[in-house]
C-alpha cells in the first residue's frame, strides 16, 4: 500500500475538499499532534469555507521531529475527531491539506529566514510546550538556531524588520497564562541581549512592539494523537487505500480564544468560516469557564466517583447520582459565580458532559487525581469563596467534593513508599496517591485520625489553602458529616444526597 501523497489520495477516491497549492501564509512553530488537530483543522476549514487560501509552514522546535514524515507526505494527513455531541456518537474523518511543508531549523535555519522575508506571510502560531516561552540567557543571536522558541522569533523578526515588511499576527497557544504577553516580553529581553549584534535595536524595538500584534490565546481540545491500537491502525489505512503516517485523533469539540484587538476578527478567517475560534477583548473570563467548570467538573466529583468503584470518567456520565451530582454542581454552585453570559456558561457545561462521555477515550479517574491537593485549591475553591461571598451559604455539593478529596487521602492507608501514598478503596482495591511530599506526609501522620479530628486539620492547615477555611461559619461541620457519610454509606450515596 502506497503511503499518502496527493497523486496517491487522488487513486484513493477521497471526495473531500483538497487544496493544492497556496500561498505560505502562516510560519507554525510545533508540528506535533495538537496544533494538526486544532489550528491547522481551522485554517483548513478556513481555506474550504471562507475561501483563506492559505498554507501552514511546520518549524520544528526540537532538533528531532517529524519533518522529515510530513515532507513526504506532502504536508497531508488525516484527521478523525471522535467523541460525543448532543448525546450522539460522533466519528468524523478529514484529510488536511493546509501544511505545505515541514522545516527542521536545525540544518535548514536559512529556509527558516528566507520564510520570514516572505511578503505572503501574515501569522505565526506557537505550541511549544509549557516550558517553550522562556528567556534563555544560552541563545545568542547568531547561533543556528538559537537554542529557545523565543530567540528563534526574534532572530526571525529580525530579518522580516530589516527586509522592510509589514508585522505578523502572532498566536501563543502555550498553556501558560498571558502566553502571548510572556513572549513578547521574552522578545524584548533577547532585543537587550542582542543590541550590539542587531545594530538598530531601538528602531526594531519600536517595529516589533508596534507593528506586530502578539495575542494571548486560550486553547481547549482533547487531543489523544496517534492510533495506538495496530490492527486498528490497519483498518483504517485499509479503508482509506493509503498508509498514513501521520493520522491524528482529536475530539469533536474544540474552541480557541484570541485576545486582541476587534479589527483582527475580519483580518483572520475564522469567524466567517463558521468554526469556533472568537477574537475577545480578554482571554481572562474564558480561562476562568474553563478552569472552573472543565477543569473543576473534573476535580469536584473523580475522588468520589473513584471511591465509589467507578475508573473510567465515560462509566461515571452513566451512573445518575455522579452525573447528577456534577451537573448540580455546575448549574447551581459554580457558572452562577462567574462572569460570562449565562447562555454561553450553560451551553460550555453542557457540553463537558459530552465531553466526558467520549466513547473514544478510556480517561482514567485515578491519572485525573495527580496532585488534587493543588488541583482542588485552583479549580474548587475560588468558586466556593465565590458562591459563598455570593449567596451567605455553603455550597453543598463544593463542599461534599472537599469532604470527597479528604475521603479518598485518608482511605484505609496502607503505607508512605516513595511512589506516593497507598490506599485502598471500599471494594478492596489499592491505589497510589500522587501528591507534593508534604501533603502526602501530612495525610499519612493523620492516618489514625478520626473524621472531626483530621478535618479540622485539614480546613485549618495554611499551607493547603492559604487561609483557615475553620473559620466559614459551618463548612467543618457540613465536611464532617461528609467525610463519615462517605465512609459509612459510599461516595456515590454522599452524592447522591444531595440531589
Amino acid at each position: 500500500m502506497s503511503q499518502l501523497s496527493y497523486s496517491v489520495l487522488e487513486k484513493s477516491g477521497y471526495d473531500g475538499y483538497i487544496l493544492r497549492d497556496a500561498p505560505e501564509k502562516i510560519m507554525q512553530f510545533g508540528e506535533g499532534n495538537f496544533l494538526r488537530a486544532f489550528v491547522d483543522y481551522f485554517v483548513d476549514i478556513a481555506n474550504e469555507k471562507a475561501g483563506f487560501n492559505a498554507k501552514v509552514v511546520l518549524v520544528q522546535p526540537i532538533a528531532a521531529g517529524l519533518s522529515e514524515i510530513i515532507n513526504k507526505q506532502e504536508g497531508l494527513y488525516t484527521l478523525y475527531l471522535r467523541g460525543t455531541e448532543n448525546g450522539q456518537k460522533v466519528d468524523k474523518k478529514r484529510v488536511i491539506s493546509a501544511c505545505s511543508r515541514a522545516l527542521n531549523p536545525y540544518g535548514e535555519w536559512d529556509k527558516v529566514l528566507e520564510l520570514a522575508r516572505s511578503k505572503d506571510l501574515e501569522i505565526v502560531v506557537s505550541n511549544t510546550t509549557e516550558a517553550g516561552i522562556v528567556h534563555d540567557t544560552e541563545s545568542k543571536f547568531d547561533q543556528v538556531p538559537p537554542v529557545s522558541f523565543p530567540a528563534k522569533l526574534t532572530r526571525v523578526l529580525y530579518e522580516r524588520f530589516k527586509a522592510g515588511c509589514k508585522g505578523l499576527v502572532i498566536l501563543s497557544c502555550e498553556l501558560i497564562d498571558n502566553n502571548g504577553k510572556e513572549l513578547l516580553r521574552c522578545v524584548n529581553q533577547y532585543i537587550d541581549d542582542w543590541k550590539n549584534e542587531l545594530g538598530d535595536a531601538e528602531a526594531f524595538r519600536a517595529w516589533v512592539n508596534n507593528d506586530n500584534i502578539f495575542c494571548s490565546t486560550l486553547v481547549d481540545r482533547i487531543v489523544p494523537g496517534r492510533i495506538r491500537d495496530p490492527k486498528e491502525l490497519e483498518a483504517i489505512n485499509a479503508a482509506n487505500g493509503y498508509e498514513d503516517a501521520l493520522i491524528d485523533v482529536g475530539e469533536v469539540f474544540g474552541v480557541w480564544i484570541i485576545e486582541g484587538p476587534a479589527e483582527l476578527e475580519s483580518r483572520l478567517p475564522f469567524k466567517k468560516a463558521g468554526v469556533p475560534v472568537h477574537v475577545v477583548a480578554d482571554v481572562t473570563p474564558y480561562k476562568k469557564r474553563k478552569v472552573r467548570i472543565l477543569n473543576g467538573a473534573h476535580t469536584g466529583f473523580v475522588l468520589g466517583a473513584y471511591l465509589a468503584g467507578f475508573d473510567i470518567v465515560r462509566d461515571c456520565m452513566h451512573n445518575d447520582n455522579i452525573r447528577g451530582f456534577m451537573n448540580k454542581m455546575l448549574n447551581d454552585e459554580i457558572i452562577p459565580t462567574l462572569p460570562l453570559d449565562r447562555k454561553d456558561l450553560d451551553d460550555f457545561a453542557a457540553s463537558v458532559q459530552d465531553r466526558f462521555n467520549n466513547p473514544f477515550i478510556n480517561h482514567e479517574l485515578i491519572s485525573i487525581s495527580l496532585n488534587s491537593t493543588s488541583k482542588w485549591k485552583a479549580r474548587n475553591m475560588p468558586s466556593f469563596l465565590a458562591y459563598y461571598e455570593k449567596f451567605g451559604k455553603i455550597p453543598k455539593c463544593l463542599a461534599m467534593s472537599l469532604a470527597a478529596y479528604i475521603a479518598f487521602y485518608s482511605n484505609d492507608i496502607q503505607e508512605l513508599s516513595d511512589k506516593g501514598l497507598v490506599c485502598k478503596r471500599p471494594d478492596g482495591k489499592t491505589y497510589v496517591i500522587s501528591d507534593d511530599k508534604w501533603a502526602l506526609e501530612f495525610f499519612y501522620e493523620h492516618r489514625n485520625d478520626s473524621p472531626d479530628k483530621l478535618v479540622h486539620a485539614v480546613l485549618t492547615n495554611k499551607q493547603m489553602w492559604d487561609q483557615d477555611l475553620s473559620q466559614i461559619a459551618g463548612l467543618e461541620s457540613f465536611v464532617i458529616d461528609g467525610v463519615k457519610k462517605i465512609r459509612s454509606d459510599g461516595a456515590e450515596n454522599a452524592f447522591s444526597s444531595l440531589l
